[in-house]
Formats: C-alpha cells, sequence, structure tokens
C-alpha cells in the first residue's frame, strides 16, 4: 500500500491538469485562507468589544459550544440547499468565528489588571487603552485562535467538497468513488501536510506581529510558573 502511495503521489501525470494536485492543493489554500479572512473581519471586532466591556461574555462561551457541536457535514448541507453556490464557503466561515472570537475575548480578559489601571491613570480614554495596551497584549492569545481557525477549516475544507468545492477533498472522494485507496491516502496526506505548513507559516507571522515586549513578558511568566511547580 505504501508502495502505491509513493507511485501516485510521485506521479507528475497526477500533479498537471484542472484536476491535479497542484490545482486542487491552490484551491484548498485559497478556500481555507479565505474563509479564515471572513472569519477573523467578523469575529474579531465582536471579541475586542465583548473582551473589552465585559458585555456578552455567555453570548461567546454559548455560541462557541454550540458551534462546535455542530456536525460539520450537516451543517455544509444545511447551508448548500439553503443558499446553494456560495453554500460550503459560508459554512467554513461559519465554523472559524467561534475559535478566533474565543481566542479574540480570552486575549483581551487576560490582559493584566494593573497594566489596564496604569493605563487609565495615565488618562487614556476607552479606545485608547483598547487599542494601545489590551489589544497588543492580546495578541499571543488572538493569534492562537487564528490558527485554530485554520487547522479546523483546512480539515473541514475536505469535507465541503461533498456539495462541490473543490480542493483536495475532491480528490479524495473521487478516489472513495472509484476504489483507489493510494488515492484517498494520498490526499489525506496532503492536507496534513498543507496544514503544518500553513500552521507554520502563521506561526513564524505571530512572532512577527506580536511585540517582543509582550512575547518577552510571556516568556517570564511561564518560566515563573514551571519554577514555582
Amino acid at each position: 500500500m505504501i508502495t502505491e502511495i509513493l507511485a501516485w503521489l510521485t506521479d507528475p501525470a497526477n500533479w498537471s491538469g484542472a484536476d491535479g494536485i497542484l490545482a486542487q492543493t491552490w484551491l484548498h489554500l485559497l478556500y481555507s485562507v479565505l474563509a479564515v479572512v471572513v472569519a477573523v473581519l467578523v469575529a474579531v471586532p465582536l471579541g475586542l468589544y465583548i473582551g473589552h466591556t465585559g458585555r456578552g461574555s455567555v453570548l461567546v462561551v454559548g455560541f462557541g459550544n454550540a458551534m462546535r457541536a455542530l456536525p460539520t457535514l450537516g451543517l455544509v448541507t444545511l447551508l448548500a440547499m439553503m443558499f446553494r453556490g456560495s453554500a460550503a464557503l459560508a459554512a467554513l466561515v461559519v465554523l472559524a468565528i467561534p475559535a478566533v472570537l474565543s481566542g479574540t475575548y480570552s486575549g483581551v480578559r487576560a490582559v493584566p489588571a494593573h497594566a489596564v489601571d496604569a493605563a487609565r491613570g495615565m488618562g487614556m480614554t476607552s479606545g485608547q487603552r483598547l487599542w494601545k495596551v489590551e489589544l497588543p497584549n492580546a495578541l499571543p492569545l488572538l493569534m492562537g485562535g487564528v490558527r485554530n481557525a485554520m487547522l479546523q477549516v483546512m480539515a473541514t475544507t475536505a469535507v465541503a467538497a461533498y456539495v462541490g468545492l473543490g480542493g483536495l477533498g475532491q480528490i479524495l472522494i473521487s478516489g472513495q468513488q472509484t476504489g483507489a485507496y493510494e488515492r484517498m491516502a494520498g490526499a489525506a496526506i496532503l492536507i496534513a501536510l498543507l496544514a503544518v505548513l500553513t500552521d507554520l507559516a502563521l506561526a513564524g507571522f505571530s512572532r512577527l506581529l506580536v511585540p517582543r515586549g509582550v512575547l518577552l513578558a510571556a516568556a517570564k511568566s511561564g518560566t515563573r510558573s514551571r519554577w514555582r511547580r
């Protein structure tokens, strides 16, 4: 079986054409990134507002738990019946929102109270405290939520191929329909590899985005916690 998988992955014919590995990998990545970007545009402002004001925190927990409990294929199928062509992408956005929303909210709420009090004592307005103190300190958890959302969407995009969305899931499904198990296994390996590489890219971007002082403070906090144990 391993030999057959390697043969399929190394066959140049499988990498070319509109239905080839390269084209489907690009579609898989495009759909995943687009879904997460839309989720970020929706969830980050909402998470910042809830975390900053403390209003609607119960909504965050309830919505997150409800979305995680939904069966992925059922949600995709339901939206496909309701909205036709854009259904699969809409389902991916809905599934990405809870992780980003929870990460943003948790990041703001985890900001040290003394930092917020110091900013208030300096005369900063509510908006200034949010953008200059809370948001920079919340970035590690916020980006953690984005990374979680990306991993979930990467996996779900393969399932969304059942309702016509392209990507590596299309190769997997076609292999299932024809009994080409090496094709199915090869597509699954490619999906996992793409998810790992994307997560590594986001981890690198996160290190560039998060202020150095916040990273150093987090490292010191982690060192102290391990020492206390």
